[in-house]
């Protein structure tokens, strides 16, 4: 284990402003958004990147948290560790992102969650928190042999974990954190606290000696006729030809840029103005963070070996799970049939897919409602 400050070299810098000030436009092959990325405001987005956008702010901004290096199985992973502004000893949890997101997606949590008392909150509620990134993702090797699948990757959070100090620890995590938060809990009941996650398993074993409720019956109605959507490509080809997607992207900063704005405004509750819900200088900075690490390619291995995921075994540490309306129909019986112990349990409020980004104020309220109850019964130390 070792300390780590950010420092991405000048040249890195100056080559990534000339590729931006060389970008050919695409010629457009749609209205608006229709086809993917609007191009009139991709070029207002890239003008601003190579021009307006400052990325040693982002660095400073980073490099006021603690940073490590932590090696685990043959793979350096990089973790924000940031302690608790109290001397009581808090809970220590741990949140994994998922794609497109990084760590980044997770700075405005760390002030409210290590120092409520400066937040509004109350003492009580302090967590040390413990921020990965996905193997293969920023600066985080990827794994060097087998597939990076989310079992696999909550047993390197163990390993991370006990050598951070931590006997125990609570869990968040969204989209593909969200499945290795689900492993941590199923996979290693001993260690995790408690589970949250406000992307509830959409894919449970059904019993059939537990009918589906008429609630479920229509949710999975509505979901299948959703499958196959305009949406579904992207998935597809990070799964099928990562490499070939990925020679484009690790070469154009604007193409990048592109493949990576869409889906923010796709699935943020954003109502199609993105900026309304995820300012641009935040867009920008997760943009040069895959451009300067180049790891968009390596950040499809998740989709690459989805197939490899082993089926989740119930999860029967105490969950928290919130709803927006990325799953406005989801029903808490579907939720009950893959966690056993729901404690918390809130329906579709604003917030999207990038929540911690969207709303991060409810995203602090619900996490410290949840593991409030839980601290009595959770040793910890780090």
């Amino acid at each position: 284990m070792r300390e780590f400050t950010i420092e991405v070299p000048a040249a890195t810098l100056t080559d990534l402003r000339e590729r931006l000030e060389r970008t050919r436009l695409p010629r457009r092959a749609g209205a608006g958004w229709e086809a993917g990325t609007d191009p009139a405001y991709l070029a207002e987005f890239v003008s601003s990147w190579a021009h307006d956008f400052d990325w040693r702010l982002t660095e400073r901004a980073v490099n006021r948290f603690p940073q490590r290096i932590v090696r685990a199985s043959g793979t350096d992973v990089h973790v924000l560790h940031v302690p608790a502004q109290v001397t009581d000893a808090p809970i220590p949890l741990v949140l994994t992102h998922g794609w497109p997101s990084s760590f980044l997606e997770f700075l405005p949590l760390i002030g409210p969650l290590t120092d409520p008392t400066s937040h509004g909150g109350d003492p009580a509620d302090a967590f040390e928190v413990i921020i990965p990134s996905l193997p293969g993702f920023g600066f985080s090797e990827q794994l060097p042999h087998g597939p990076t699948e989310p079992s696999r990757i909550a047993d390197l959070w163990v390993e991370v974990m006990e050598q951070l100090g931590y006997r125990s620890f609570g869990a968040y995590g969204g989209d593909i954190g969200s499945h290795v938060t689900n492993f941590l809990g199923a996979h290693h009941p001993e260690r995790v606290v408690g589970v949250f996650t406000h992307h509830p398993n959409l894919h449970p074993d059904l019993d059939p000696a537990q009918p589906l409720s008429p609630d479920e019956q229509r949710y999975l109605e509505e979901r299948s006729s959703d499958l196959g959507g305009h949406d579904d490509g992207y998935a597809a080809i990070q799964a099928t030809r990562p490499n070939s997607l990925a020679a484009g992207l690790s070469d154009s900063p604007a193409g990048l840029a592109a493949w990576l704005i869409e889906k923010y405004r796709e699935w943020s509750d954003c109502d199609g103005d993105l900026e309304s819900s995820i300012d641009r200088d935040t867009l920008m900075s997760i943009a040069t963070l895959y451009w300067v690490t180049n790891t968009i390619g390596t950040s499809f291995l998740p989709y690459r070996d989805d197939d490899a995921t082993p089926p989740l075994p119930p999860v029967t540490v105490p969950a928290g799970l919130i709803l927006t309306p990325e799953d406005a129909g989801y029903p808490r019986e579907f939720a009950a049939r893959t966690y056993a112990d729901i404690r918390l349990w809130r329906g579709p409020q604003r917030g999207g897919h990038f929540i911690a980004l969207e709303q991060p104020e409810r995203l602090v309220r619900d996490l410290r409602d949840f593991f409030r109850p839980l601290r009595a019964s959770a040793p910890h130390s780090g």
